[in-house]
């Protein structure tokens, strides 16, 4: 019997020692660049960009979507923006390297508090919150909670309405008790690693994935045993959330625009981001053609003319969004006949 038990019992082990060795991994391949910050009994980590001194936008606070962490969108607008305003590329609580925090975080409203209490000890008493996929969930929640904080909305391909249907399988096995856990530490490693190029290529389809989008964001760092059961404690009460909460976007009264790509198999269009449009009164709705679930990495021009707008600046997004379809639609022709390395597409104009 115990040589029975010792022979179902040693592969578990294994995937589990090899699981946490690969964790360690990530980190040193994807070390923090950001700074923890205690926001009262746990810390968010962030990279924080300091005012620069001719700054001619307000600050801006940077929200990630599901599976990911702060580089996802620091590298799509760092550079573009250097020198132009104070910026905050936040870890939401459990992702990255910020901590998880009490069970309020598992939801967008504790975790847009979280971020308004960052910016509170990183000394930003306002600024236009930019929030990507699931982190449009969360600019949602801050623009309603922290009306006082907050100058102005950018949603980009947002998750913030009800949908049909409901979640992939291994979000439910991951939040299982005791299950959860053997799931998180020995499985999700190997799964996630076989599932990582493809998935990658999902959400930047049908557009081409950058080159160097794997090796500068880290993508693997979700795959970490409790960033795993985080992410999926977060899909899985997002649908029952956003029910809840879509209902009360009419009072959001900040400045908004919402950047959307036509071809988004990710997060349906038609019911997030035209239903914020809807929602929101005075919002303007941005939709790009032939574009996918990353607007932030295709049309990163139309998405910091939408932040100008928004802090005053006279800015014809419609125009602008017709440009980037022109400019990606020729870049595209180029690559297809071998003229433009693919880096190219991706380069702001």
């Amino acid at each position: 019997m115990f040589a029975e038990v010792s022979a179902l019992l040693a592969p578990l082990a294994a995937a589990i020692g090899y699981s946490a060795y690969k964790a360690r991994q990530f980190e040193q391949a994807y070390p923090n660049i950001g700074e923890l910050t205690d926001v009262g009994g746990y810390r968010m980590n962030a990279v924080h960009v300091p005012r620069p001194e001719n700054a001619d936008l307000p600050a801006l606070v940077f929200i990630h979507g599901a599976s990911g962490n702060l580089l996802d969108q620091l590298l799509a607008f760092r550079a573009a923006l250097e020198g132009r305003a104070e910026m905050l590329f936040v870890d939401r609580p459990g992702h990255g390297y910020s901590e998880r925090g009490g069970p309020e975080n598992a939801v967008p409203s504790g975790q847009a508090d979280a971020i308004a209490r960052l910016m509170e000890k990183r000394g930003i008493e306002k600024a236009v919150i930019v929030g990507h996929s699931f982190g449009g969930a969360i600019a949602a929640a801050f623009g309603l909670r922290h009306p006082d904080k907050t100058a102005g909305l950018l949603f980009l391909a947002p998750a913030t309405h009800p949908w049909p249907g409901g979640i992939d399988w291994y979000y439910h096995v991951a939040t299982t008790p005791v299950i959860g856990w053997l799931f998180n530490h020995a499985v999700v490693v190997p799964l996630g690693l076989h599932r990582l190029e493809r998935g990658t290529l999902n959400v930047f389809r049908p557009n081409p994935r950058p080159a160097d989008y794997i090796e500068k964001t880290g993508p693997s760092l979700v795959l970490r045993p409790n960033a795993f059961h985080n992410n999926a404690a977060d899909f899985k009460r997002l649908l029952a959330y956003v029910k809840e909460q879509s209902p009360l976007y009419s009072q959001i009264a900040a400045p908004t625009v919402i950047i959307t790509g036509d071809s988004d198999e990710i997060v349906w269009e038609h019911l997030h981001s035209r239903g914020l449009a809807r929602d929101i009164a005075g919002s303007e709705l941005i939709t790009v053609r032939g574009v996918g679930h990353k607007p932030d990495y295709l049309a990163t021009d139309v998405a910091i003319a939408a932040m100008e707008k928004i802090s005053g600046k006279p800015r014809d997004l419609q125009a602008i969004a017709r440009r980037a379809e022109e400019r990606l639609a020729a870049a595209s022709r180029a690559q297809t006949v071998g003229t433009v390395p693919p880096s190219i597409v991706y380069s702001a104009p």
